[in-house]
C-alpha cells in the first residue's frame, strides 16, 4: 500500500483530470477522428498552461503508457478480426441462449474465440431442448462462418462494430448438429441460466419477465412486445441493472452482516466476493460493474469525483471496450454528472431537490441520447420519477423476496402477477395518450462535442445563475439545430428487397417519401416455428428518418400495392406522422389496401397525371398511370422532376409494357437519373426504354442475396450497353444524392 501511495504522490495529478485525458485518448484510438485529435492537443496545452511543465510531463508519460495499451488492444482486435478459422465444435454460453420460434441464438466459444451463433431448429423437440437447456454442453457442428454485417444505411446500426465491443469477430450459422456432449462444467453463466430458467418455470408471465429482467438483467422473447412500449415511453433504462439493484443488494448484505457482529473491514472484504458474484449473475453488464466499483470505493473512503475517476480508470483495466457501447457510455456519463453535481441541490427541500436533480441529469445526458437514439421523450422525466421509485422501493425488493421464498421453500405466490398485468395495461394506455417523442436528429461530431463541453461547463458553473441560464439556452438551441438539415438530399434507403426513397429539402421545408418497403413472407410455419419479427422499416427506414430529424412527412407516395412497397405503412405511421398519402386510382380497387388506408389519419389523394409536389427548386410531377389500372406493377405511380439542372425519374415497379406506354405518351422524355423499375428485374428497364431515355445513372433498390436474384444480368447488360453508371443497394447499401454548390454529389454507405 505504501508503494502505491508513493506512486500516486509522484503522479500528483487529480484523478478527475487523469480520467478526463484517458477518455479522450481512448476515444481517439478507438474512434479516431481529426476533431478528437485536435481537441486532445488543445486540452493538453491548457493543462500544461495551468499546471506547469513538470505536471504536463508526468501527464504525457502516463498518457503515453495508456495509449500504448489501447493501441495494443486495437492491434489485437485487428489481428483477431483478420483470423478466419473453420468451426467444427462449439460450446454455448448458457446464459446467452435465446429461443424465438425455431430460431436459436447464443454466444459460443471455440478454440479460444467467442462467436455469435444462430441455428434454425429442425424439430419441435430440438427447440424445446435448447429452451430448457441448463447443462454445459459441447456441440459438434457443420457451419458457415462469416463477418457480421456492417451498417447498410447512413447513421444505421453497425452490427459488426457492436460485436467487436464484445470481442466477437465472426458470426456462425449452424447448418446441422451431429453430436451433443455434456461437459459437466460449472461457471457463473450456468448459475445465471439456472436462475432465469427457475423464474420462467415457477412464475407466470409477465411477472417472470420482470423478475429475470430486474434481478438478472435477462429479458426473454416474451417481453418483446412490452419492450417496444417501454422504449416509446423513454423508460427502457429502468431495466438496465445499475445503482438501483446494486444499492439494494449491497445495503441488504452489509446491514445483515453488521447486525451479526462481523467487523466492518471484514464485511467490506466479503463485499468484494458478493460484488463479483452479482456482476456474474447480471451478465457482467457495464452499468452493474460500474455501480459495484463505486460502492466498494465508497466503503473504502473514496468520495465524489475521485470515486468516479478511479472507477473509470479501473474499468479501463478490467473491461477495456466498455466506453464503446451505448449502455456503457450512458452509464458512465450519468455517474459523471452525479459526481460533479455533488451537493449542488443539498440546500433545497426534498421534493424540489429530486425534481432539480432529475431535470439536470436528463438534460446532461441529452447529447448522448441524441447521438444514439435521435429522439427524446420529455414525459420520460415524469415517468422515470414515478416508476423509478416504484421499481426501487417495491418491485426489486418484492421480486427478490418472492424468488428467495420460492427457491428455499418451493412456495410460489402467483397472485402478485395481477400487479404486473395491470401495470402493463396502464403503460399501454399511457403510450396511446402521451405525445410521441421529440425527434431531434443525430448531431454532427462538431455539435456533439460542443454540447458535451457546454454540459461540462454548465455543471461546473451551476451556482452562477446568469451563466447557467445562458448555457441552458445554448444547449437547447444546439439540440434543436440537429433537427434541420442544411442541405437538400435524395436517399435510396436500403430496406432490403423493396423500395423506399426519401427526398428532403433543406431545413425540412418539404419532405417526400416514395414507398415504405415491407417483407414478403412465403414460408408457412407451424405454431412452434413462429417467431415475432420486426418490420424492415423499424430497423432501416424509421431510424434513418429520425436521424435526419424528420418527425413528419409532408407527402408519402405509395406507387402500388405490393407488400415490398407498402407492407410497412402502418409501422411507419406508428412512429412518423404523414400529412398526405398519394395513391393510384387502381390501388383503390384493392379492398385490403383500402381497409389499411382507412386506419390512417392522413389525407388520401388519388393521383392524377399532372399532379405536382413542390420540392427543392421545382416539383415532382405525376406522369403515369395514364388510365385506371389494378394497383399492380404496371399501375405504379411514376414521378418525374428536374432539380438543380438534373432530371430524375422514379418508376416504382413499372415493367416493359408500362414503359412502352410511358414512351408513347412522352416521346421526347429524357432523364439523367433513373430509379430502375422492379428492382432490376428483366421484366423492366427494357432495351427500347433505356435507349430512348439515355440515363446517365441507374439506381437499383434490391435486397442483399435476395431470393429473386435481382438485379437480373440481362438488365445489367442493357445498362452496360448504353453506358449507364449503376448504383445498387445490395452491393453499396443506401445511396444518397447531396446538393453541394450547384450540382448533386453521390455518396454510398459501402
Amino acid at each position: 500500500m505504501k508503494s502505491l501511495k508513493g506512486v500516486w504522490q509522484w503522479i500528483d495529478i487529480p484523478a478527475v483530470f487523469l480520467a478526463y485525458f484517458c477518455v479522450i485518448c481512448y476515444l481517439t484510438v478507438f474512434r479516431f477522428s481529426y476533431l478528437l485529435l485536435v481537441y486532445l492537443l488543445l486540452s493538453s496545452l491548457c493543462f500544461i498552461w495551468h499546471n506547469g511543465g513538470p505536471a504536463g510531463l508526468r501527464l504525457c508519460l502516463i498518457l503515453l503508457a495508456f495509449v500504448s495499451i489501447c493501441l495494443t488492444i486495437r492491434l489485437k482486435e485487428v489481428a483477431d478480426f483478420a483470423r478466419d478459422l473453420p468451426v467444427t465444435e462449439m460450446t454455448p454460453c448458457l446464459d446467452t441462449i435465446q429461443v424465438k420460434g425455431d430460431l436459436i441464438s447464443f454466444r459460443g466459444r471455440s478454440h479460444g474465440q467467442t462467436y455469435q451463433v444462430y441455428y434454425q431448429s429442425k424439430t419441435e423437440q430440438e427447440q424445446q431442448y435448447f429452451t430448457k437447456l441448463d447443462k454445459s454442453i459441447r456441440l459438434t457442428i457443420s457451419a458457415s462462418v462469416e463477418k457480421a454485417e456492417t451498417n447498410r444505411n447512413f447513421n444505421g446500426f453497425n452490427y459488426q462494430n457492436y460485436l467487436k465491443t464484445q470481442n466477437i469477430y465472426r458470426v456462425v450459422t449452424i447448418d446441422s448438429i451431429s453430436q451433443i456432449r455434456e461437459t459437466g462444467k460449472w461457471d457463473i453463466g450456468r448459475v445465471r441460466r439456472l436462475a432465469t430458467l427457475f423464474c420462467q418455470t415457477m412464475f407466470p408471465d409477465p411477472m417472470a419477465s420482470y423478475m429475470t429482467g430486474l434481478l438478472f438483467g435477462h429479458l426473454g422473447a416474451s417481453f418483446d412486445e412490452m419492450r417496444a412500449s417501454y422504449s416509446k415511453l423513454g423508460i427502457m433504462h429502468l431495466f438496465s441493472l445499475s445503482g438501483m439493484q446494486v444499492s439494494f443488494f449491497i445495503h441488504l448484505f452489509r446491514k445483515n452482516l453488521l447486525r451479526l457482529g462481523i467487523r466492518r473491514d471484514w464485511v467490506t472484504r466479503m463485499q468484494l466476493l458478493l460484488s463479483f458474484i452479482y456482476a456474474g449473475l447480471s451478465g457482467f453488464s457495464v452499468s452493474v460493474v460500474r455501480a459495484l466499483l463505486q460502492k466498494i470505493l465508497t466503503h473504502l473512503g473514496v468520495k465524489s469525483s475521485d470515486n468516479f475517476s478511479l472507477t473509470l480508470l479501473i474499468l479501463f483495466v478490467i473491461m477495456p471496450k466498455f466506453l464503446l457501447t451505448t449502455g456503457g457510455a450512458l452509464s458512465v456519463f450519468f455517474a459523471f454528472v452525479i459526481s460533479m453535481l455533488g451537493g449542488s441541490f443539498a440546500s433545497l427541500p426534498s421534493c424540489q431537490r429530486k425534481i432539480s436533480t432529475t431535470l439536470t441529469l436528463t438534460g446532461a445526458i441529452l447529447p448522448v441520447l441524441l447521438l444514439s437514439f435521435y429522439s427524446f421523450q420529455p414525459f420520460s422525466i415524469l415517468l422515470t420519477g414515478v416508476l423509478g421509485g416504484l421499481f426501487a422501493a417495491v418491485l426489486v425488493p418484492g421480486l427478490f423476496l418472492l424468488f428467495l421464498l420460492s427457491l428455499i421453500t418451493g412456495i410460489v405466490i402467483k397472485e402478485f402477477n395481477y400487479l404486473f398485468v395491470y401495470m402493463e395495461v396502464l403503460l399501454r394506455w399511457l403510450e396511446n395518450l402521451i405525445p410521441r417523442p421529440l425527434i431531434l436528429g443525430r448531431p454532427s461530431p462538431v455539435i456533439f462535442l460542443g454540447m458535451l463541453i457546454m454540459t461540462g461547463i454548465l455543471i461546473d458553473s451551476w451556482r452562477h445563475r446568469k451563466i447557467r441560464y445562458l448555457l441552458i439556452v445554448s444547449l437547447f438551441l444546439m439540440s434543436i439545430s440537429t433537427k434541420f438539415s442544411l442541405t437538400e438530399s435524395i436517399t435510396i434507403v436500403d430496406i432490403g428487397q423493396g423500395d423506399s426513397i426519401l427526398l428532403q429539402d433543406r431545413l425540412n421545408q418539404q419532405t417526400v417519401l416514395i414507398d415504405t418497403g415491407g417483407k414478403v413472407d412465403f414460408i408457412k410455419r407451424q405454431k412452434w416455428q413462429e417467431r415475432q419479427t420486426t418490420a424492415n422499416a423499424a430497423s432501416t427506414l424509421i431510424p434513418y428518418l429520425k436521424s435526419r430529424g424528420i418527425s413528419q412527412l409532408d407527402s408519402l407516395v405509395i406507387t402500388h400495392t405490393d407488400a415490398d412497397h407498402v407492407g410497412d405503412l402502418m409501422v411507419l405511421l406508428s412512429e412518423i406522422k404523414v400529412k398526405k398519402i398519394m395513391v393510384s386510382e387502381g390501388s383503390m380497387t384493392n379492398p385490403k389496401f383500402v381497409a389499411r388506408l382507412s386506419q390512417t389519419k392522413s389525407d388520401i389523394q388519388v393521383a392524377q397525371v399532372g399532379d405536382r409536389l413542390k420540392l427543392f427548386d421545382s416539383y415532382l410531377e405525376v406522369i403515369y398511370p395514364l388510365t385506371q389500372g389494378d394497383g399492380k406493377n404496371n399501375d405504379s405511380i411514376v414521378l418525374y422532376g428536374t432539380f438543380f439542372q438534373t432530371t430524375f425519374l422514379f418508376t416504382g415497379d413499372l415493367e416493359a409494357e408500362g414503359e412502352a406506354a410511358l414512351l408513347a405518351n412522352y416521346p421526347t422524355l429524357k432523364v439523367d437519373v433513373l430509379k430502375a423499375g422492379h428492382h432490376g428485374s428483366k421484366t423492366s428497364s427494357s432495351d427500347a426504354f433505356i435507349k430512348k431515355m439515355r440515363p446517365k445513372i441507374g439506381l437499383i433498390s434490391c435486397g442483399k442475396n435476395n431470393r429473386y436474384q435481382h438485379p437480373n444480368q440481362e438488365t445489367l447488360d442493357v445498362f452496360e450497353k448504353y453506358k449507364v453508371q449503376v448504383y445498387r443497394t445490395d452491393l453499396q447499401g443506401a445511396i444518397k444524392f447531396e446538393k453541394k454548390g450547384k450540382s448533386w454529389h453521390i455518396r454510398t454507405v459501402k
